[in-house]
């Protein structure tokens, strides 16, 4: 492969290109190898042949600026003998680097890297050497002296938190989450500082090491020290982000960082950004043409669902578990459910009926196809969330019911920008669309490009609400989607 090869389709072919270029004298394969090794996944490797690409100089001067994947591969060319690529050389002094320490798009030597702060002791501007209990600055000859054992401090701490741990199950705790001693120090400084971090309070931990200790303890049988719930869902799980000064979950955070995709429109977490900054939603990443890539099974380019020893399988080629459905008595590619524990098919979990035992429309989570069940009757010992707006428990989108969020998604695309209310004439779509039998069915039609560009049209006036108006549209399906599919479901139900 030349350096013509494109860097988006073969980022490799791209780089070994111009590290042939570079280092005639350096094996291809190898040069592949190391590539490939030290590029890492799709997004780093076109990065990284993006910036060889706009400047191969990096590989003889081995100066920044430059993507962090650079130095990565200059240092991996040079322990694999490349002689003519030159190491990444300190943007300060000029020396030889060998580990990445960056500030910027620049890398550093280790003396350079550091800058001199003000001593919280002696108030000399000198290179940190450690940091006291407060997290203040401190040089070599003014470290936070504290003379206690560590181990005995948090021993301390935690058994006057929950009397009921012995001091070596603490002990072993502290082992097992603990490597270094001056992270032993900074542990022991935190909680005696804040002692209601163990019991509930672990979501101002100052640092993740906090977390990993109270979830040891809990593992050897902690009654009183308890895993801190998710300030902003209640939810006891991982507390893995760091948002606003408090430890959130995975997707607290990941709702916090929703904004509309610059493709779709869709409000998302970003899965990357385009070439203009915009941001891009995981659905529109993996449909892009540029990231397609050819099924090892039926050698057509789609998007990946799996990688195997034999290459990229798309969706359709995925091979699906075939388990005999609890519901249809019928032997089907299908999967477990979090409700019952027991397998059904994937046609049955996307089934709606009138549950037997409350008589109310629902998605049908148990039963038999004569008796089915809905998910509250069929676990009913099951603690639902119960929806802010209507108070219906069941499971929440966007901490809301899928009604109330359909009538939250209506009131956002029909509301007139500029008196910020839903017009007259457009209050008989807004009831009509929030009163279909099925919810979902109006929110996967309102997740559509085409249909919010027209809602929008319509709220700001720029569409008259005619059968004329609609008829000028493309020929398509978005005008009637959601009435078609009620109606189909309806006959489907009643056929059953």
């Amino acid at each position: 492969m030349t350096a013509a090869a494109d860097p988006v389709l073969d980022p490799v072919g791209t780089v070994v290109g111009l590290v042939i270029a570079a280092d005639p004298a350096l094996d291809q394969g190898t040069a592949r190898q190391v590539a490939e090794r030290a590029a890492g996944g799709r997004a780093k490797r076109r990065r990284l042949a993006a910036a060889l690409a706009s400047d191969p100089s990096v590989l003889a001067t081995g100066r920044s600026p430059a993507p962090r994947a650079v130095g990565d591969l200059l240092l991996a060319l040079r322990a694999a003998g490349a002689a003519g690529i030159s190491p990444p050389r300190c943007a300060g002094c000029g020396r030889e680097v060998t580990s990445m320490q960056r500030r910027g798009n620049h890398w550093y030597c280790s003396p350079c890297f550091g800058r001199p702060l003000a001593c919280a002791a002696c108030g000399n501007q000198r290179q940190v050497a450690s940091r006291d209990r407060h997290g203040r600055p401190r040089c070599c000859q003014c470290p936070d002296q504290d003379t206690r054992d560590p181990r005995d401090v948090l021993t301390e701490v935690i058994t006057t938190a929950d009397p009921g741990l012995a001091a070596d199950v603490v002990t072993a705790a502290l082992e097992a989450t603990v490597v270094k001693p001056a992270h032993l120090q900074k542990l022991a400084w935190a909680l005696q500082e804040s002692p209601a971090l163990l019991t509930g309070g672990g979501a101002k931990a100052p640092f993740p090491m906090v977390l990993r200790l109270i979830g040891a303890l809990c593992d050897a049988g902690a009654t009183r020290i308890q895993r801190p719930p998710c300030p902003r869902c209640g939810r006891v799980v991982a507390l893995s982000k760091l948002r606003d000064g408090l430890r959130v979950c995975r997707a607290c955070c990941a709702r916090a960082n929703a904004v509309p995709c610059g493709r779709c429109g869709t409000v998302r977490e970003p899965a990357a950004r385009d070439e203009r900054g915009r941001p891009v939603c995981p659905h529109c990443l993996s449909t892009d043409p540029a990231n397609l890539e050819r099924c090892a099974r039926c050698g057509r380019r789609r998007p990946v669902s799996t990688r195997t020893s034999g290459g990229a399988v798309c969706p359709t080629c995925v091979p699906r578990k075939i388990l005999a459905c609890t519901i249809c008595g019928q032997a089907r590619s299908g999967m477990v459910s979090r409700i019952t524990g027991q397998p059904w098919c994937r046609a049955c979990a996307r089934s709606w009926a009138p549950c037997s035992h409350c008589g109310q429309p629902s998605r049908l989570r148990a039963g038999t196809r004569e008796m089915p069940l809905c998910g509250s009757c069929a676990a009913p010992g099951t603690e639902w969330k119960s929806c802010p707006g209507c108070g219906a428990g069941e499971r929440l989108v966007a901490g809301a019911c899928r009604r109330c969020h359909l009538h939250q998604q209506l009131r956002e695309l029909l509301a007139d920008p500029a008196a910020g209310r839903v017009r007259a004439g457009l209050q008989v779509l807004q009831q009509a669309l929030a009163g279909i039998d099925r919810p979902e069915i109006a929110l996967g039609w309102l997740r559509r490009p085409k249909v919010r560009a027209l809602l929008t049209e319509l709220a700001a006036g720029q569409r008259p609400l005619t059968h004329a108006a609609l008829d000028d549209l493309p020929p398509s399906k978005t005008p009637d989607a959601p009435a078609q599919r009620a109606g189909r479901h309806r006959g489907a139900a009643r056929a059953r």
